[in-house]
């Protein structure tokens, strides 16, 4: 998949990675459809990061929970 392009399906893609990565038990709640093209930029950061690292502490989880939730439109 091409993330450089910022799409609605871009948007969604990322976001269920994440929720998967993440193992979120609360991932039904966070519908990637709830989020807006217009914050690609951030999502994609957040996307980097967690496709970066293997583990993540419950604090990690979180705080990225968190700031997924800030830049949900």
């Amino acid at each position: 998949m091409d993330l450089s392009k910022p799409s609605q399906e871009n948007v969604e893609y990322m976001i269920e990675a994440i929720k998967t990565k993440l193992r979120m038990a609360s991932g039904a709640a966070m519908q990637a459809s709830h989020f807006s093209s217009e914050k690609y930029e951030d999502i994609k950061d957040i996307y980097d990061m967690v496709a970066s690292k293997e583990r993540f502490s419950i604090s990690e989880v979180e705080a990225l929970v968190s700031e997924l939730g800030k830049l949900r439109g």
